[in-house]
C-alpha cells in the first residue's frame, strides 16, 4: 500500500437517495436503499437503522463480486448498530468494473485498493448524511481483502472512529500471496505444516507476480482509532500467526488494536455455524461506544 497514492484525492460525492424505498423489515429496524457516487460512477446499497441505535457501521467487502451483505447487516441492526451495505463496484445494481481473479484481473494492485477504499469513504460520508445523530460513532467492519482497504479509507477519513476487521491480513499483498500459493487450498495444510514452515516460505518465496506491494502498516502506523482483528488459527488465506506478529508490534508502540484468536476456526470468521466472533464483535463495538461516552462526559 501506497499511502501517499491518496494524499491528493479529494472525494466528489453526490448522494442519490431514495425515500420512496424505506419499509419495515422488522420490528427492529427499517432498511432504505440508497445510491451514492464515488469516482464517476453510482453504487448501490441498502441502509439499515434500528429504533434505538447506539453506533454506525459500513461493510465493506472481501475480495469476491459480492453484492450487499444484507444477511450480516441484519445481524448487526438487531444489536442496535445502524449499518450501511452496498454492492461492490460492477457487482449488482452497482455502476463500474468488478476487478478480480475470476475476470482474469488482479484486485489486490494498489490502484485496485486505493480506488476501493475511496469507495468505502463514499459510503462514509453517504451513510453520515442520513444519520439523525450526527455524533453517533461510525465505523468500518469488513473481511478479508478488507484488511487492505480499511486502514487505507480510514487513514483517509478522520471520521471514522473505529475498525472490526474478520480475517484480515496484516502483512503485505505479495506476502499473503505467497502464503495462499503455498497452502493451495489444502484444508489439511496444518495437519502437515508449522507455522515455522508457513513463516519461512511467506518471507522468502519468490514471487509469482510483480507488482506493487501494498502494506497495511503504512495506514496502520497513521490510525489512532481502536481496531479489533479476529482471526481463525486454521486460516489458508493468511498467515495467522505473523499477522498477530504484526499486530502485537503495532500494540507495543501503543496502538489501541486488539485481536482474538479463535483456535478452531479457519478463514471464515463469521460463520453461522459460530457466532462467537460476531458476538465479540458486537460487544466490543457497544464497548467502544460506552467508553468514548465516559471519556467526553469526562472532560
Amino acid at each position: 500500500m501506497n499511502n501517499n497514492f491518496f494524499s491528493n484525492f479529494f472525494l466528489c460525492l453526490f448522494l442519490i437517495v431514495l425515500p420512496e424505498m424505506v419499509f419495515p423489515q422488522s420490528s427492529d429496524f427499517t432498511i432504505q436503499d440508497v445510491k451514492f457516487e464515488s469516482q464517476g460512477i453510482t453504487l448501490a446499497g441498502s441502509i439499515l437503522m434500528p429504533k434505538k441505535t447506539l453506533a454506525a457501521v459500513v461493510i465493506v467487502h472481501g475480495s469476491d463480486p459480492v453484492k450487499r451483505e444484507m444477511e450480516f447487516a441484519k445481524r448487526l441492526a438487531k444489536e442496535g448498530i445502524a449499518v450501511l451495505t452496498y454492492d461492490k463496484r460492477g457487482v449488482g445494481e452497482s455502476e463500474g468494473v468488478y476487478v478480480g481473479p475470476t475476470v482474469g484481473t488482479n484486485n489486490i494492485d494498489t490502484t485496485n485498493l486505493n480506488l476501493l477504499s475511496q469507495d468505502a469513504n463514499s459510503a462514509v460520508k453517504t451513510f453520515q448524511s442520513q444519520l439523525k445523530n450526527k455524533k453517533l460513532p461510525i465505523g468500518l467492519v469488513g473481511f478479508s481483502q478488507a484488511g487492505w482497504i480499511m486502514p487505507i479509507a480510514a487513514s483517509n477519513n478522520p471520521q471514522i472512529n473505529f475498525m472490526v476487521l474478520f480475517s484480515c491480513p496484516t502483512i503485505t499483498t505479495l506476502e499473503q500471496l505467497r502464503f495462499q500459493f503455498y497452502t493451495n487450498g489444502n484444508n489439511n495444510f496444518w495437519e502437515n505444516h508449522t507455522d515455522s514452515d508457513a513463516r519461512e516460505h511467506t518471507k522468502n518465496d519468490p514471487d509469482k507476480y510483480q507488482f506493487t506491494a501494498t502494506d497495511p502498516k503504512t495506514s496502520l502506523n497513521t490510525l489512532s482509532i481502536p481496531g479489533l482483528w479476529l482471526f481463525g488459527e486454521k486460516d489458508i488465506q493468511i498467515p495467522v500467526k505473523l499477522c498477530i506478529e504484526q499486530l502485537n508490534t503495532l500494540k507495543a508502540q501503543g496502538k489501541p488494536f486488539e485481536y482474538t484468536l479463535f483456535p478452531k476456526l479457519g478463514h471464515n470468521t463469521v460463520s453461522d455455524n459460530d457466532t462467537t466472533p460476531f458476538d465479540i464483535s458486537v460487544q466490543w463495538i457497544k464497548q467502544h461506544v460506552f467508553n468514548s461516552k465516559k471519556t467526553k462526559a469526562s472532560k
